[in-house]
């Protein structure tokens, strides 16, 4: 009876250790990925479900916000043509594109691999999952009359704002290690002016919906809300510390990788 006691007790002792175990522990930071994943995807369902239903309230505002920017855009041609420049070149998804593609080059040449993955993921993965929804939804553009321009495609939602989200939140998470404390505040003023900016361009252009732009942001916060809990889980399996988004994504890029040698790179 004792030796069955004994092995009962030891049979416990394997299990508990096995469920406090390394796949115990993914299996936790899996389910809470999905979960926070899940809750932040909200905003943009219920966006989704309010723009497929047409609800009225929201077919107000868009319309009110279309026609009193159209009007102040017809009234200050000069002010389009700066509009124009803004949303195509200084904030187009092509400048955004870039902007990241060198990032990852640069992280590769550092031998941040991980971190370089994770950032050519977040964007890629987000074009296509705002290009999947907006042929899915296939929203009609503003019809508006005398349009001071026009842009292809479906509407809902913003291409060129989910690019901005989730170029600026890549840009900004991954090189905030490098930025000196006292010009982080600055660094988030860019990113906050260039999300919010593109936004503001698209709908005084005429060629999106005030919801088609908010959808593009909730969209993309959900992208990247879901590859940046990835990328922490993956911390967590290396030993390192957990980060917050005052810090950026990797505090060691500073500090691991100062002058790295010609030929090292991070183990992937």
């Amino acid at each position: 009876m004792g030796r069955t006691s004994t092995r009962a007790r030891r049979l416990t002792a394997r299990l508990m250790s096995a469920r406090s175990g390394p796949d115990a522990r993914f299996g936790v930071r899996l389910l809470t990925t999905v979960v926070v994943t899940a809750l932040v995807s909200v905003p943009f369902a219920l966006a989704l479900v309010l723009v497929e239903s047409q609800w009225a309230p929201l077919h107000r505002l868009d319309q009110g916000a279309a026609e009193r920017l159209h009007s102040a855009a017809l009234a200050h041609p000069a002010w389009v043509r700066v509009l124009d420049f803004l949303t195509h070149v200084v904030w187009g998804p092509l400048t955004m594109r870039l902007l990241v593609a060198a990032l990852v080059v640069w992280l590769l040449v550092r031998g941040a691999v991980r971190l370089a993955l994770w950032a050519a993921v977040t964007a890629a993965g987000g074009g296509l999952l705002g290009l999947l929804v907006k042929n899915a939804v296939e929203r009609a553009r503003p019809h508006l009359p005398e349009p001071v321009a026009q842009a292809p495609g479906f509407s809902f939602p913003s291409g060129h704002a989910m690019t901005a989200m989730t170029s600026c939140a890549v840009l900004l998470l991954a090189l905030l290690p490098l930025v000196p404390r006292a010009w982080r505040p600055v660094a988030w003023g860019l990113a906050v002016v260039s999300v919010v900016g593109v936004g503001y361009t698209r709908v005084a252009l005429g060629v999106h919906w005030v919801s088609d732009v908010v959808g593009g942001w909730l969209l993309g916060l959900a992208v990247v809300t879901a590859t940046t809990l990835a990328f922490e889980a993956w911390r967590s399996d290396v030993g390192r510390s957990r980060t917050t988004p005052a810090q950026g994504l990797e505090p060691e890029l500073v500090a691991d990788h100062p002058e790295p040698p010609a030929g090292v790179s991070e183990r992937p």
